[in-house]
């Protein structure tokens, strides 16, 4: 499984979302999975590189440009990821992040 960490780097949002486009533009033929560590923000609520990180993730689902993505917390909690985890499960099962109900990272199925 590739990473793709764009939480380090402590990136303005723009620049963020500039690196996670290249980077899922160059993985994309070399893997199937990718996990992004964008972190869950200071505030304790979500943070606006997270939320960036989502909303490109669900429109490149909906531009069929990646097959979906399933939020760290989402193994752990019902929030509607269930089928996606069921169908996908065997891709990202062995992460050492699988069901530690991570907000701070987003698997990624290209």
């Amino acid at each position: 499984m590739y990473t793709i960490d764009i939480k380090s780097e402590m990136l303005p949002k723009l620049d963020a979302g500039k690196k996670l486009a290249d980077a899922l533009r160059k993985a994309k033929t070399q893997h199937k999975v990718i996990k992004i560590l964008h972190g869950y923000g200071s505030t304790g609520e979500g943070g606006s590189i997270k939320s960036l990180t989502h909303q490109s993730l669900r429109n490149k689902v909906k531009k069929q440009e990646i097959q979906a993505f399933i939020p760290g917390e989402a193994i752990v909690r019902p929030l509607g990821f269930d089928e996606i985890i069921s169908t996908y499960k065997h891709l990202i099962s062995n992460d050492i992040d699988f069901k530690k109900d991570n907000y701070g990272i987003t698997y990624v199925i290209l």
